[in-house]
Formats: C-alpha cells, sequence, structure tokens
C-alpha cells in the first residue's frame, strides 16, 4: 500500500533569528517528523518549516547495533521523502533511541510494554542517541549524532503506574519524555544535550544547515 503523506504547516510562528540562515532564505524547509517537539524546536530555531509525515518503514538490518540504529534510521527516512523534494529545497529528518546496556528501547507496544521500559530504566543510566539528517536534490543526505547519558532516579510502581495512565510514554523512545513530568521527577542526572533527550540535537542540526 502507498504510503500515507499527512501534509501541515507548523503553527508557531519563527522569530527573529531567520538571521542565523542567511543561506536559506527564500527556500522551503520540509521537517519529515510527526512530534510536536520536533516542531517545537524548529520554531525556536526561528524556522519556517513545512511538516510531512508518511509510515516509513523504521526497521533496521541486524548489523546496525545499538547508537548507530538512530544514524541509520534517520538517513534511511530521508530516501522516503526525496520524492517530495525540488532544487534549492531543505529537508530535516530525525530518529530517537534509548540504548540500556546495548538494548534499543524503541517505543512501547502498548501500556504493558511502557511499564516494563520504565522499570528497565528505574536507578539505572542509559544512553539516548540522537540522529538529524538534512538532505538535499544538490547535495545529498548529511548526518549527525549525538549522544547523551541520562540517569533516572529509582521509581517507585505507583508513580510508574500513574506516568502511563497519562499516555505520555506511548509516542516516545524509552517510554518517557524527559521534557514532561519524568524530567521533572524522574531524571536524576545528565551528561549532554537536554534537547537530544528531546529528540533533537539543535546544536547538530545547526552545523548541518549552515553548510546548506
Amino acid at each position: 500500500m502507498q504510503a500515507i503523506l499527512e501534509r501541515y504547516f507548523c503553527t508557531e510562528t519563527p522569530h527573529s533569528m531567520t538571521s542565523l540562515y542567511p543561506n536559506l532564505e527564500g527556500r522551503r524547509i520540509v521537517l519529515a517528523s510527526q512530534s510536536p517537539r520536533r516542531r517545537e524546536l524548529m520554531g525556536k530555531l526561528g524556522l519556517d518549516v513545512e511538516c510531512m509525515a508518511r509510515n516509513l518503514d523504521e526497521s533496521w538490518p541486524q548489523e546496525i547495533e545499538g547508537v548507530e540504529v538512530a544514524r541509520f534510521v534517520a538517513t534511511q527516512k530521508a530516501n522516503g521523502y526525496l520524492d517530495v523534494l525540488s532544487p534549492g529545497d531543505v529537508l530535516i529528518t530525525g530518529d530517537t533511541v534509548v540504548v540500556l546496556d546495548g538494548k534499543v528501547l524503541e517505543k512501547p507496544r502498548d501500556a504493558h510494554h511502557a511499564r516494563e521500559m520504565l522499570r528497565q530504566l528505574s536507578g539505572q543510566t542509559h544512553t539516548v542517541a540522537s540522529a538529524v539528517a538534512v538532505t538535499t536534490l544538490e547535495s545529498g543526505t548529511e548526518c549527525a549524532l549525538d549522544l547523551c547519558k541520562v540517569t533516572f532516579a529509582p521509581l517507585t510502581d505507583a508513580f510508574i503506574e500513574a506516568y502511563v495512565a497519562t499516555g505520555s510514554p506511548m509516542d516516545k523512545a524509552g517510554a518517557y519524555g524527559v521534557q514532561d513530568v519524568m524530567g521533572l521527577i524522574g531524571v536524576s542526572g545528565m551528561k549532554g544535550s537536554f534537547y537530544t533527550v528531546m529528540g533533537m540535537p539543535t546544536h547538530r542540526l545547526h552545523d548541518l544547515l549552515l553548510g546548506c
């Protein structure tokens, strides 16, 4: 079945930061994501982006392991949007994974799976890997990967149950969002970029956009 394409424009009005990217003035910028967190961050960078979301295969070969999964999937996503690009357009794709003891924790399948993930993360330090890729028809795809170490405080079963009941974990790698109550209560330490954990390594994206 042909992939379903959703198309909409981000509602947040960019502020006066477009001067950061004079090379992008007048160019169409496509953010291939349905994540409200990533859309929010684009607005904070002053980027007026067109948002698209397609149902793409986000699996990876068995030989790709750990944090490299994020780089592979972000790059593969770019291939799924090449047909919507015109000369001069800029495409932004990304992917985030949570890695605990070498095992990739994806988005939870259901509430039971989310509770299992959070119990695994409780009291442990894990790695969040976020990759961002920038693609143009002229230059192809450039991808950058960023890592952040995140330490969880011990989580009680009552807190896990209440958190899962909010529905917040269901669309997030590792079953949590650092920007919601889990970040306020459950995260006891971080070594790296907050925005990498949020799902978009904006400092890496900045460098890629300057090179477009």
